[in-house]
């Protein structure tokens, strides 16, 4: 009954839209793309015979800043995109970044994507994207763009905290779930930036220079899952790939992406990326946005129609100069995709900031968090007979979900720390705050204010002079700092200028922990920081930007209602010149930036050169402990056809509740090509009650084994493997070796 109820609604809608345009509904009774009942391809093929050369070209290219044409005659809708991959976008004016000034559009921010990435987590990855679709949906939204997958090249790129990490094997699992999510909504999530975005600095000109084996096993991995996992739309970089534009690049998107892959779904270009109408039609862009930011302003009568895949393609068409067959297959992937969203009749309705989204946002939000250091048990915090708990930094009470390029939101309320923590503790402790520090004064992005007044007169001498007074007399301080939004921090457009804190933070510190030696520091940031103060301070805690909920979130952990197990998705390292693109050619003199390190970034190239890191990918403490015992595999060699099943005992020998993340590594004992000492390769988070014990179990199968060689493409080869059982890539627990026959 419910699926007819459905596939009636979906008749009523396509015959109320088709009778808008000129050729009425009684027309159309009979039209195959008209009827939801029939397969999507065969609608994309009807629908497809009854169009103009001139409405094909119409769907390729934008009519507003996030929305391109359908077909009216025939009651095809518009598609409408939002940014996130965060939360939607607040509403902005047809051709202007201004904001609409709708009073309806306050959404839920959802914890930045390395947030995600360090829960280790497919099913909170599987949550949040169901959870951000149900609000692209109710805000009739057709796509999500994103998620972000490129790989943490450097700790200075600004829009790292739009991304999941350094490592494609984590990147790739988590994308897929949160695709799953978003698209069960009718809402085509919209992987970016394919490929190679791991700057912002000469983000629009930079010409990449990588070889195929760091191309294939380092940076296309994830856009591949998400290709497998069936995302319906990608989205192209701004830089450029051997001299050409990703956005029209034909290696990547032609003979990659669509070749290679089969990718059936859409290529987005990203707001201003498309650069030459032939390029674009012929190497492989599916949907022209942005090209002309400013909207109608350039000048034309109709600044939309000057799009590269607009009046200059129809010209080429027109001219015989182009192929209809190219046109046919650029619009018949926007027909699918528009079947599957806007003309998804099995679409739900969606909700937008509701109880439920609120609690996902924290849920993520908390599990995310990362316990780097935690010396004599200072967290969990006991209030009993604590009597002063001081606050300090600017970043326990600064909004952060308003800034740092598109990703920048409008919600209702944002929980700060200071506010979570006040809450939470209630009149069992009196909570001072102090400032501390002055960064960034500004409120307001797009036209979003925040409404905060974060003025402040003292100098920085008195401010760390009050700080430190006050932390002499009370029983525990919690520093809350880290980075912001602001530009050259982590934000869209800028790169860091330095890997240090900012703003004195480490002057701070260092006073706080001389005036009280139980300090725990609390860093809200995208990206990794230097800590020359590290050895003083016992207790360390990144909190990520974790969206509306980021005060309680914080205060669950902080007071032990949620037992810490994120994971780091990224190393720290100790100075920026442990990282290998630094020591390279990150910030180049022209337009070319060359990936000298290859396929070694991140802990692939600290273990090659045995550099010890501040804290290793995957580190992350917990309120209990974990023991692992009893590594077996069922055999010791295998074929190119077989697998070996791997188990071992996982124990929660502490005194609470919690959850482990175990990860396996393996490592290739005799290659042909140089090779990490190893690689992620799969996970498993397993929750334990105290004293509980579990056996987890992971299948190495030949695809994991494998590698790129650019003669002979994948390959895994003969020889002697190790697999590596850890709880960090540096604290390996077990070890088992086997053999590939």
């Amino acid at each position: 009954m419910i699926g007819t109820i459905k596939k009636t609604i979906g008749v009523l809608s396509f015959s109320i839209l088709c009778a808008c345009g000129s050729q009425s509904a009684t027309t159309l009774q009979g039209a195959i793309y008209a009827d939801p009942s029939q397969p999507v391809e065969r609608r994309v093929e009807d629908a497809l015979s009854r169009m103009t050369i001139e409405e094909k070209v119409a769907l390729l290219h934008a009519q507003s800043k996030f929305s391109s044409a359908g077909v009216p005659r025939l009651g095809i809708p518009e598609v409408w995109c939002t940014d996130g991959p965060h939360g939607i976008r607040p509403e902005v004016l047809w051709d202007e970044w201004d904001q609409a000034g709708w009073t309806n559009d306050s959404c839920t921010a959802f914890p930045a994507l390395t947030a995600l990435a360090a829960t280790w987590n497919r099913d909170m990855s599987l949550l949040y994207g169901r959870s951000i679709g149900e609000e692209a949906r109710y805000r009739r939204k057709d796509v999500l763009l994103g998620p972000g997958v490129n790989i943490y090249r450097t700790p200075l790129n600004g829009r790292n905290f739009e991304y999941m990490g350094e490592d494609p094997c984590l990147a790739a699992k988590m994308v897929v779930p949160y695709i799953e999510g978003v698209q069960s909504n009718g809402v085509a999530a919209c992987v970016k930036h394919y490929a190679l975005n791991n700057q912002e600095t000469g983000r629009m000109t930079v010409d990449v220079e990588v070889d195929d084996r760091a191309l294939y096993e380092i940076y296309l991995p994830a856009f591949k899952a998400a290709v497998d996992g069936g995302a319906w739309a990608i989205m192209g970089a701004y830089n450029r790939y051997r001299g050409e534009h990703c956005c029209h690049n034909k290696r990547l998107l032609n003979d990659i992406l669509k070749g290679e892959w089969g990718f059936d779904g859409v290529v987005i270009s990203d707001w201003g990326g498309v650069h030459d109408t032939r390029q674009a039609v012929e190497n492989g862009l599916d949907m022209e946005f942005g090209t002309w930011t400013d909207g109608l302003k350039s000048g034309s009568k109709n600044a939309y129609d000057s799009y590269y895949l607009a009046d200059s393609y129809l010209d080429m068409l027109r001219k015989g100069e182009a192929s209809t067959e190219t046109l046919d297959d650029k619009a018949r992937r926007v027909l699918r995709l528009i079947f599957r969203t806007s003309l998804n009749s099995e679409k739900p309705l969606g909700s937008l900031n509701s109880p439920e989204h609120l609690e996902a946002a924290r849920k993520i939000a908390g599990e995310g968090m990362v316990l780097l250091k935690n010396d004599n048990g200072l967290l969990p915090v006991d209030l009993s007979g604590m009597r002063k708990i001081l606050v300090v930094g600017e970043n326990a009470v600064k909004m952060m979900t308003v800034g740092g390029g598109s990703s920048s939101l409008k919600v209702r309320h944002e929980c700060s720390p200071l506010e979570g923590i006040r809450a939470a503790v209630g009149d069992r402790a009196e909570v001072v705050f102090e400032r501390g520090y002055v960064g960034d004064l500004s409120g307001s992005y797009n036209g979003v204010l925040t409404g905060q007044d974060l003025g402040e007169s003292r100098s920085e001498e008195q401010l760390i002079a009050d700080a430190v007074r006050a932390a002499a007399e009370a029983d525990i301080v919690l520093f809350v700092g880290g980075l912001n939004k602001s530009d050259h921090q982590d934000a869209e457009s800028f790169d860091r200028m330095v890997y240090g804190l900012p703003y004195a933070q480490d002057r701070l510190i260092e006073a706080l922990a001389e005036a009280n030696e139980r300090l725990c520091v609390i860093l809200v940031s995208g990206n990794a920081v230097a800590m020359p103060w590290v050895d003083r301070v016992p207790a360390i805690l990144e909190a990520w930007y974790s969206g509306s909920e980021a005060g309680n979130a914080l205060v669950d952990i902080i007071l032990g209602k949620v037992n810490p197990s994120g994971k780091l998705p990224f190393s720290f390292l100790r100075k920026i010149d442990d990282c290998a693109a630094i020591a390279g050619n990150y910030f180049p003199g022209g337009e070319k930036v060359e990936y000298g390190e290859s396929i070694f970034v991140g802990y692939r190239h600290l273990d090659r050169e045995g550099i010890e890191p501040l804290f290793p990918f995957g580190h992350g403490l917990s309120y209990t402990t974990f023991e692992y015992d009893g590594l077996t595999a069922d055999r010791s060699e295998m074929d190119r056809k077989g697998s070996i099943e791997l188990s071992l005992r996982v124990t929660n020998t502490g005194d609470r509740d919690g959850s482990e993340v175990v990860q396996l590594y393996i490592g290739d004992e005799e290659s042909s090509l140089p090779r990490p000492v190893k690689e992620l390769k799969d996970f498993r988070k397993v929750e334990l009650r105290k004293g509980e014990s579990r056996v987890v179990t992971f299948t190495i199968t030949p695809d994991m084994l494998r590698f790129y060689d650019p003669q002979k493409g994948w390959t895994a080869e003969k020889g002697e493997f190790k697999a590596y059982i850890g709880a960090s890539s540096r604290d390996v627990r077990a070890t088992i070796g086997f053999r590939l026959s």
